[in-house]
C-alpha cells in the first residue's frame, strides 16, 4: 500500500492514462478527486473506481474552477498529497494550416494547466508531510516533431516547469517532476483502421521494443512518483518510451 492514507488529485482521470492512475494509486491505498471536464463520463469512473474515488468536475484552462476544485478538497480532506496534472491534447498540422486558436488550446490546456494547477494547488500540498507534484509531458518535449508546433511547444514548457517549482519548493519537501511516456495503447489507437492503423503500424517498427506502452506501465512510473519510494527525486524528467529516445 505505497498511498495509504493519501490524498491525491489527477487531472483528466475519466478516461485513458489518468483512468489508469486512478486505478493503480486507489490499489495502492490513496483516496484520489478524479477532476475532468467530463461530468457523465468523470461520474461514471468514479462509481466504477469506488468509495475512494470522489469526481470534481474542472476546466483545467479555467482559475474560478481550480479555486472551487481546491477549496472543495481542503474542506473534505483538509490536505493534498498528490497532484498529477495528466490532462493533455494533441493537434498536429502543417505550420501554414495551424491556426492561432489550435496553437493556443494547445497550449492552454496542455501548458497553463500545469501551471494554474501547481499554484493552486501549493497551499494545500504544504499542509502534507512531503508532497509530490507528477507533471505529464510527452517524449516530444525532449525533441522536435513536424506540425507538432502547439504540442511539442507545451510539452518542452511543462519541463520548464517541473524544473522551476521544484528548485522553488524543494526547502517546503515538495517534490515536482516530469514523465514523459513515447507511444501509448489507448482506445483510440486499438479502433483504428484502414491508413491510420496502417500508419500505427508503421511508427511501431521504429519503436526499439516494436511495441506501444500500455497505459498501466506509464501508471507504475507515476505511482513510483507519488510513492515515498521516490523520495530524493526532484525537478527530473522520467522517459518511458521503449527506447525511441535512443
Amino acid at each position: 500500500m505505497k498511498l495509504d492514507g493519501k490524498i491525491t488529485l489527477i487531472t483528466g482521470a475519466s478516461m485513458g492514462m489518468g483512468k489508469s492512475h486512478a486505478e493503480i494509486f486507489i490499489k495502492e491505498g490513496a483516496t484520489v478527486y478524479l477532476a475532468d471536464i467530463n461530468s457523465d463520463k468523470g461520474e461514471e469512473t468514479a462509481r466504477e473506481l469506488g468509495d475512494r474515488a470522489h469526481f470534481v468536475k474542472l476546466d483545467v484552462t479555467n482559475e474560478d474552477d481550480w479555486k472551487k476544485v481546491i477549496d472543495y478538497i481542503e474542506e473534505q480532506s483538509g490536505k493534498l498529497d498528490v497532484l498529477v496534472n495528466n490532462v493533455g491534447i494533441s493537434v498536429f498540422k502543417p505550420l501554414v494550416d495551424m491556426t492561432a486558436e489550435d496553437y493556443m488550446r494547445t497550449i492552454n490546456i496542455n501548458q497553463l494547466s500545469v501551471f494554474l494547477g501547481m499554484k493552486y494547488s501549493m497551499p494545500l500540498l504544504e499542509k502534507s508531510n512531503g508532497a509530490s507534484i507528477i507533471n505529464i509531458s510527452s517524449i516530444e518535449g525532449m525533441k522536435g516533431s513536424s506540425g507538432g508546433y502547439g504540442y511539442v511547444s507545451s510539452k518542452i514548457a511543462v519541463r520548464g516547469l517541473t524544473k522551476s517549482a521544484a528548485l522553488e519548493f524543494a526547502d517546503k519537501n515538495i517534490r515536482v517532476n516530469s514523465v514523459h511516456p513515447g507511444a501509448v495503447e489507448t482506445p483510440m489507437v486499438l479502433e483504428a483502421t484502414g491508413e491510420q492503423k496502417k500508419n500505427i503500424d508503421m511508427f511501431i517498427q521504429t519503436i526499439p521494443m516494436k511495441r506501444m506502452a500500455q497505459a498501466k506501465e506509464v501508471s507504475k512510473m507515476v505511482l513510483f512518483l507519488a510513492s515515498d519510494d521516490s523520495s530524493y527525486s526532484t525537478g527530473s524528467e522520467f522517459i518511458i518510451d521503449g527506447g525511441t529516445l535512443a
